[in-house]
């Protein structure tokens, strides 16, 4: 393990950055988003984003391919793969967990070449939650340890002083690079900040969601449960929670008319919205509650019944701040469950 001054953090940075891309933290105009890594940019460590990194596998907007059409020929133009290589610099636990269901969605057959690419060309330097950010974080209820991120390399930061600890070989590399900035540290004074952290955690308002009922077995139930008749009308149909959401994976596919030819790509969409899935036959969630229910059901149940009781929620608690109407996740959890004993 290594240990560095947090004074120290930019010529770390600057290191890391003379071999390949970082990705971190960066505030702008009061918002705090991952940015490329930039001397003299506002690195936001204490804060959490306002979206999640997940558009560094999966971006919001992304080019796929090109038909340039000549008379009567039409030549396809496909883009390269990513192959640059870049680090994602402080990840909280519970968006590193969110990766995994990522995984799930874009690296099982057929795998996603695009997703994959960049998800290959990634380094995660994840970042432990010593003190818990906000009220609405609940990431320990899906099992989430936050004082004991996942990722190629970890990153903790108490006091005046960042401990660092690689994980897995891509981890090794990007701590190679900094090691002479550092001096070697056994770690010993994080023991202690991590049982508080635990604990802290414990104390959050969301801290005792219970999932009790949340699985294959009682999908029916859930899914006729009365309670989505009244949890749903509050709901704009916005789709913020979704765009905040470091687990959602819902895209459409649109085509756009250059003028020299039709550009396709994709861009990230919303199961809120009315015309979501629409086909020429019109859409089969035809209501604002059926959308409504359709998202938590995918997240709480459908998602944990197909994937060895993985949930599609890893409380990061962004959709909890976000919503303009306060309608959420946690809500649909304690009408549709319960309070832990």
């Amino acid at each position: 393990m290594l240990k560095l001054k947090t004074a120290n953090a930019d010529a770390l940075y600057a290191r890391i950055s003379d071999s390949a891309k970082l990705y971190l933290p960066v505030k702008k105009a009061g918002q705090v988003n991952y940015d490329l890594w930039e001397s003299g940019c506002e690195v936001t460590l204490d804060e959490m984003t306002v979206k999640s990194p997940k558009d560094l596998f999966f971006p919001q907007s992304e080019h796929l391919m090109e038909f340039r059409v000549s008379g009567k020929s039409i030549e396809v133009e496909n883009p390269e793969l990513p192959t640059e290589p870049y680090v994602l610099f402080g990840v909280r636990a519970c968006d590193v967990r969110s990766f995994d269901v990522l995984d799930r969605v874009f690296l099982s057959d057929p795998v996603d070449n695009y997703y994959q690419a960049r998800r290959n060309n990634g380094t995660v330097v994840s970042l432990a939650c010593l003190s818990p950010l906000r009220e609405s974080c609940f990431c320990s209820v899906f099992g989430i340890d936050l004082a004991e991120p996942q990722g190629d390399a970890q990153v903790w930061i108490l006091g005046d002083e960042m401990y660092l600890n690689a994980a897995t070989e891509k981890g090794e590399k990007v701590l190679e690079m900094v090691k002479d900035l550092c001096e070697e540290t056994d770690g010993a004074p994080l023991a202690a900040a991590k049982d508080e952290a635990r604990a802290k955690m414990a104390k959050n308002p969301l801290a005792d969601l219970d999932l009790t009922g949340f699985d294959g077995e009682h999908m029916m139930e859930k899914f006729n449960a009365p309670e989505w008749k009244k949890l749903y009308q509050a709901c704009l149909g916005c789709g913020t929670c979704t765009f905040v959401c470091p687990t959602c994976q819902c895209y459409d596919i649109r085509d756009f008319d250059t003028g020299h030819g039709i550009q396709r790509y994709r861009c990230w969409d919303s199961c809120m919205y009315s015309d979501f899935t629409m086909m020429a036959a019109g859409t089969n969630r035809k209501t604002q509650m059926e959308r409504f229910r359709q998202r938590f059901m995918h997240k709480l149940v459908y998602f944990p019944a197909n994937n060895e009781g993985m949930y599609s929620c890893v409380g990061c608690g962004r959709c909890v701040s976000k919503c303009p109407m306060h309608l959420h996740i946690a809500k649909v959890i304690r009408a549709l469950g319960g309070k832990k004993q």
